[in-house]
Parts: structure tokens; sequence; C-alpha cells
């Protein structure tokens, strides 16, 4: 004797769900993404044709009133004297020798102060990235 099942079951597979999920997970990272190095000091970077691919780990700005403000990784800028910018770099550098440091400085900021930053890197070997802001 055969016994029959009355319910019939669907073999189809939905993927509406999949897509929502799909669609969650992007707009969760586009927006996680547009948040990875809050830059909080306010400074006009100067323009350039040309942008770095290098991706620095370790930030040091100046801002038009020339206050000094370094940062590693993923840390908040913290304002420092000229005189303890290099321990922090030279700390970082023990952290990550592959590092790469990025200059932001103000577009008003006289040459002199930049070269004292580029002085620095030149006596540690650091590799240094002047951050601009492409051209229109």
């Amino acid at each position: 004797m055969a016994l029959k099942r009355r319910t019939k079951i669907n073999e189809s597979y939905s993927m509406a769900s999949m897509t929502d999920v799909i669609f969650l997970l992007l707009i969760f990272f586009m927006i996680s993404s547009t948040v990875v190095i809050p830059n909080a000091i306010k400074v006009t970077l100067p323009q350039s044709q040309k942008q770095t691919a290098a991706k620095p780990l370790t930030r040091l700005t100046i801002d038009a009133g020339l206050n000094y403000y370094v940062a590693f990784g993923n840390q908040r800028e913290v304002q420092v004297s000229y005189d303890e910018i290099t321990p922090f770099l030279q700390e970082s550098y023990s952290k990550e020798p592959e590092m790469f440091v990025a200059l932001y400085a103000d577009e008003t900021v006289p040459y002199k102060e930049i070269v004292k930053i580029l002085n620095i890197a030149n006596a540690n070997k650091f590799k240094m990235v002047l951050a601009t802001r492409p051209q229109r």
C-alpha cells in the first residue's frame, strides 16, 4: 500500500532575501569606509595634478596658526610642540618600520615650517608624503 503526502514540497528557492542582505552589507561598508580616518583639523591643502597612491600610517598636520598635530593609524590627532614631533615619529617607526608619514600643511603655512619637518624626516630616513587636494 503506497502512502501519499497531502502537501507537495516546493523545490524552488527564493533569492529575494539574499539580495536584501547584499544591499544591506553594501550600504554598511560604504558608510563605514567614509569614516576610516576622521580629520577634525580644518586645513586647506594646496592643489596638485597627481595624487599619491601610498596609504600613510602616520599623519602630521600643520594648521594655519602653525600648530602641530600628530596621529598614528586611526587615532585622533593630538596637538604637540615642535620638539615632540621627532620622538613621536621615532616611536611610530618602531611600531611600523614600513610606515609613510603624511604631511598635511595648510597652504598658508610658510615654506620654512614645511622644510623643518622634511629635515626631521630626512635625518631619520622616514618616507614622507605631502598631502594635496586635486586640481579643479
